[in-house]
């Protein structure tokens, strides 16, 4: 019976007091990418998003043959509308996300205050379906049990897959969204802003931005950075060529 106490009371510890702990040899060179692509992943592909829908337009206002002039009205319109829109867009997408988190916390906090027997019994039933034995399962569920916001926190994490203490801000979210996307976007109008008059430079700078992207994707999904920045020179290249194609056959139509 001590020994089984004891178990338990290591197998709670491991969950209180993981992040104290020192990581052993083996854990220092066991290392996996973070799958979820940290800050990385939504920059670059904010950065591609703008990078993308702006270079498509100018490309297909261009092909109407209009002025420089407007070409460049019509690429920071395409920025600004397109920078707000991601920013309120996730704005609203992480606030609401937030929400519901919150709104669940209270949920399973409330349970936990009217039902403690039952919520100890669904611990033990979790960590009995992964393999720990029962008993043990269940003298661990009764030590986290005792401190209400632990046992919230382990609820939570196991049932709805998120950090209570980790949660997104949806300011911060919408500012990211709108520079990654405005920093795309702003390339393709930038050999216009300095002068330029025609429409290759911008396509050119336009085109090395999303391979560079593309390779910087590669750091998140493992493939080769020439095969990812090739991937989006390429995607790139096609819209701009479709939408100067349109753009060429409507200002043909048109004037």
């Amino acid at each position: 019976m001590a020994s089984s106490s004891a178990a338990a009371d290591n197998l709670a510890g491991d969950f209180t007091e993981a992040e104290d702990k020192p990581h052993d040899a083996h854990r220092d060179n066991h290392t996996h990418r973070d799958v979820n692509g940290g800050w990385l992943r939504p920059a670059v592909f904010g950065a591609m998003d703008g990078l993308v829908s702006n270079l498509a337009l100018i490309t297909g206002v261009a092909g109407s043959n209009v002025a420089s002039q407007t070409i460049v009205i019509t690429g920071m319109a395409g920025l600004a509308a397109g920078a707000f829109s991601m920013a309120a867009g996730e704005y609203t997408s992480v606030a609401s996300q937030r929400e519901l988190v919150l709104a669940e916390l209270e949920v399973e906090r409330e349970e936990i205050r009217k039902n403690p027997a039952e919520e100890e019994r669904e611990l033990a039933e979790l960590y009995a379906s992964r393999g720990v034995e029962p008993k043990l399962a269940r003298q661990v569920a009764e030590q986290l049990s005792r401190d209400p916001e632990l046992a919230l926190e382990i609820h939570v994490r196991e049932e709805l897959g998120v950090d209570p203490g980790d949660l997104p801000s949806p300011a911060i979210a919408a500012v990211s969204s709108f520079g990654a996307f405005a920093a795309g976007a702003v390339l393709p109008v930038l050999p216009y802003l300095l002068g330029a008059e025609q429409l290759w430079p911008a396509v050119l700078l336009a085109l090395a931005g999303l391979f560079l992207c593309g390779s910087l994707v590669a750091r998140v999904t493992a493939r080769s950075w020439w095969y990812s920045g090739l991937r989006q020179f390429i995607l790139g290249g096609a819209a701009a060529a479709v939408t100067y194609g349109l753009g060429s056959l409507i200002g043909t139509a048109v004037s």
